[in-house]
């Protein structure tokens, strides 16, 4: 990350996005107050983790919702992203090209969902979550299909020339 002197904003801009994150936060502070000795279990920590690395995700990198980053980012076709433009716009798309960054919101909104209206924020925990689930395995399943073609072409020795002797190799695939 490039320090404020060589980025086109002013400590303020950054300034105005900790606030607004300072004003969320302390709504979701009011909103637990009166939710007893613990509004959020410990054992609701994981499911609502696994849920803002999902919702993180979908909004920081997804294709379906680069129209929300389109005003602040400029995603190139060999997947570099620059933020666009100056001051507040600026870092905006700073906040949205980190998945990180965007996981602190993403959070925040969840667990403020989650005091707020806790029945529809098990459902959306319950899907954010699911997905979640299925990146981690559909990613597994794509590494151990490409450690499986590895494999069985280091056992295989180098290609054959055609005609002389078996067919074509058996490849595994992610599809």
């Amino acid at each position: 990350m490039d320090p404020v002197r060589a980025t086109p904003t002013e400590p303020v801009d950054y300034a105005a996005l900790s606030a607004g994150y300072g004003a969320l936060a302390a709504a979701v502070l009011l909103a637990a107050r009166d939710q007893g000795d613990e509004p959020i279990r410990p054992a609701e920590f994981l499911p609502l983790g696994v849920a803002t690395f999902a919702l993180a995700k979908i909004i920081s990198k997804e294709k379906v919702d680069s129209w929300i980053r389109e005003p602040f980012l400029e995603e190139l076709p060999s997947g570099e992203r620059r933020p666009k433009g100056t001051r507040l716009r600026y870092a905006v798309g700073e906040l949205l090209s980190c998945s990180r960054c965007v996981g602190a919101w993403s959070s925040l909104a969840l667990v403020g969902l989650r005091l707020t209206r806790p029945r529809e924020a098990r459902v959306m925990a319950a899907v954010l979550g699911a997905s979640a689930v299925n990146d981690f395995l559909q990613t597994g399943f794509t590494r151990l299909c490409a450690d499986a073609n590895a494999a069985q072409a280091r056992a295989e020795g180098p290609p054959r020339e055609a005609g002389s002797g078996a067919g074509g190799r058996a490849r595994f695939s992610h599809s």
